[in-house]
């Protein structure tokens, strides 16, 4: 189970919401798809964090979801990652959008995954599953995190090979990118993980740390995952920040927030 969306929810109330335009969408493959919706002026975001987007429905109120925005804060446009749920209330229908088509947007992105929850330090790992790459994609393409960390990790675990959705923008290390190309030429390694097919990575996050595949070249520094020094942003299955996150603590990593930066953070307003 993926988390970067919360169940859905009905909204009596449109005052919170605006309308934007689908400016275009993407299918991966069938059970995943990309979308841009128009930014309204008014709206501002953190790199990382989600906002709620639906659709109306037949009686009129709107459907809602929180979704994780994979743009970075400075952007035109509003991206973002879904998986297709079959007969899901929200996403059977938003899986068939297409340009033009108009959204419910909410008005105030919140989140934990951001960079004001972490502490300082040298090597800043995203640990994503599935669709939880939606906000490492919306940090990755942020300046302001190359700026803050020397190297930034980027490990995406799928079970296929065609679930890995912007692998070759990744692969590529942003190289199109006209903000952070040159830093992210420098500073930025993808590490994509499959779990049921053939692929030059295999196994799951945890195996990838264990065994050290995680810390080889390109990647630079200790062998290991350092408190003093590493920090580490989580999205995406439950089982994956359980386990990770029991991991961490037991090597001394402590849980950031906004209000009480740390080492490392999961958006906890997606955990049950």
């Amino acid at each position: 189970m993926n988390i970067h969306a919360r169940p859905p929810v009905l909204i009596p109330d449109l005052s919170a919401f605006s309308t934007a335009n689908v400016l275009w969408v993407k299918h991966w493959n069938e059970h995943l798809f990309s979308f841009a919706i128009t930014r309204p002026p008014s709206f501002r975001f953190r790199s990382g964090e989600f906002v709620m987007l639906g659709l109306p429905t037949e009686g009129g109120k709107p459907i809602m979801r929180a979704y994780s925005i994979a743009s970075p804060d400075y952007a035109e446009e509003l991206e973002f990652l879904s998986i297709k749920v079959p007969d899901g209330p929200l996403t059977e229908r938003l899986q068939t959008i297409v340009t033009g088509d108009q959204v419910y947007l909410g008005k105030k992105p919140v989140g934990t995954l951001v960079c004001d929850a972490l502490l300082p330090g040298k090597r800043l790992f995203f640990f994503s599953t599935g669709t939880g790459l939606a906000p490492f994609l919306s940090l990755a393409r942020d300046p302001a995190v190359y700026d803050m960390f020397e190297e930034v990790v980027l490990v995406h675990c799928v079970r296929r090979v065609s679930d890995l959705a912007y692998h070759d923008e990744l692969a590529g290390q942003l190289a199109d990118d006209p903000l952070v190309a040159d830093q992210a030429q420098e500073q930025f390694h993808y590490i994509p993980t499959v779990t049921r097919e053939d692929f030059r990575t295999t196994g799951r996050i945890g195996a990838l740390i264990e065994d050290g595949r995680l810390f080889l070249p390109p990647v630079t520094g200790e062998a290991a995952l350092n408190p003093e020094t590493d920090r580490i942003m989580m999205c995406g299955s439950m089982a994956m920040i359980r386990d990770l996150g029991a991991m961490l603590e037991s090597q001394g990593f402590i849980e950031g927030s906004n209000s009480n930066p740390g080492q490392y953070v999961i958006e906890r307003a997606f955990v049950d």
